[in-house]
């Protein structure tokens, strides 16, 4: 089946409209997440509980709780930078956009606790 130019064209602006109104914040969202699960979760578990071997050894407080969520973004963005304790720093392997997505991503624990 051959598809007018006409035809083509306003399927491919429709789904370009599309992609323009809703693909960056899922991009965005996404990247947030996909950070946190390679760089992260093997300790602080997916649900950021913390409730890994390794969280548990290193005794890690949950990210959704109060404690962790009263710290303000400049706060644990210099732990993710810098690491804590038995936490290394990650300040050299990620960009200071990925710092503001994970940021936000861990942000989302609080909503699902």
């Amino acid at each position: 089946m051959r598809i007018s130019g006409w035809t083509f064209l306003r399927t491919m602006g429709a789904v370009l409209a599309a992609l323009a109104l809703c693909g960056a914040p899922v991009r965005a969202q996404g990247a947030g997440e996909n950070l946190y699960k390679t760089k992260c979760a093997v300790c602080h578990g997916l649900d950021g509980k913390g409730e890994t071997p390794m969280g548990k050894a290193a005794k890690l407080m949950d990210l959704g709780s109060a404690d962790v969520q009263k710290q303000t973004d400049a706060d644990l963005t210099a732990i993710i930078v810098n690491g804590k304790k038995t936490m290394p720093g990650f300040g050299k392997s990620l960009k200071a956009e990925q710092l503001k997505e994970l940021v936000a991503y861990i942000r989302g624990f609080a909503k699902k606790h």
